[in-house]
């Protein structure tokens, strides 16, 4: 039976452009696996992979993830203790962090220790939210991303105001330069999440997202 990667809809996300590239990864690399879009706690329970896109403020996203019943409780069950590979997408990688400070302090998952905070520029000449294409530069190996070491300077698509402060450096797998470095990529055990948005990063991020569906942590 075919792997299930499930792509978590809870109103939040790009979730088409994020299906049609994970499907077209899985088929690029003959990977015995199909993508399920669902908002059913369920789906994602017995699935061998979860995706978590994310688009907007923190608390909205956390509130509209909470909302779903028995979600939370299901990703807490099926990635903390049982160990399935998950993939934050930009707001849905920082949702792992301790807590959002965007329009007040907001709860998050708690998975990987860290706030996630407006961007700070240190050149005022830089725009928020800082959007385009940006160079990748690798902090620590890791599965998902052994591509990027065949790229001399690889180059990946942002869409976003806030970043993931990570607590610990040993959790930021990539970063990138604006204005000031920040987390790209942060991971720990069997979870992982860019600031970046691979669906949108062509080559590079699909062979990211093969990575990912190959991945066994």
């Amino acid at each position: 039976m075919s792997d299930v990667v499930a792509i978590i809809d809870y109103g939040s996300g790009n979730l088409r452009s994020a299906e049609k590239a994970i499907e077209r990864a899985i088929a690029d690399g003959g990977i015995d696996a199909r993508v399920a879009v669902t908002s059913d706690a369920e789906v994602v329970r017995v699935a061998q992979r979860i995706v978590l896109p994310g688009v907007g403020a923190f608390a909205d996203c956390m509130r509209g993830l909470s909302a779903i019943d028995g979600m939370v409780a299901t990703l807490e069950e099926a990635v903390h203790r049982r160990g399935v590979p998950f993939l934050g997408i930009c707001v849905g990688m920082q949702l792992m962090a301790t807590r959002g400070l965007e329009h007040g302090t907001h709860k998050g998952l708690g998975w990987i220790e860290g706030d996630v905070v407006r961007m700070g520029p240190s050149d005022a000449s830089l725009k928020i939210p800082h959007m385009g294409w940006n160079t990748l530069n690798v902090v620590a190996p890791h599965p998902v991303i052994e591509h990027l070491s065949e790229q001399s300077s690889p180059h990946a698509y942002f869409v976003h105001s806030y970043r993931f402060a990570a607590a610990r450096r040993e959790d930021v797998l990539l970063e990138t330069d604006y204005g000031g470095m920040f987390a790209a990529m942060i991971g720990r055990d069997n979870v992982v999440g860019t600031q970046f948005h691979p669906e949108k990063s062509q080559a590079l991020g699909l062979r990211l997202l093969q990575n990912f569906v190959r991945w066994r942590p």
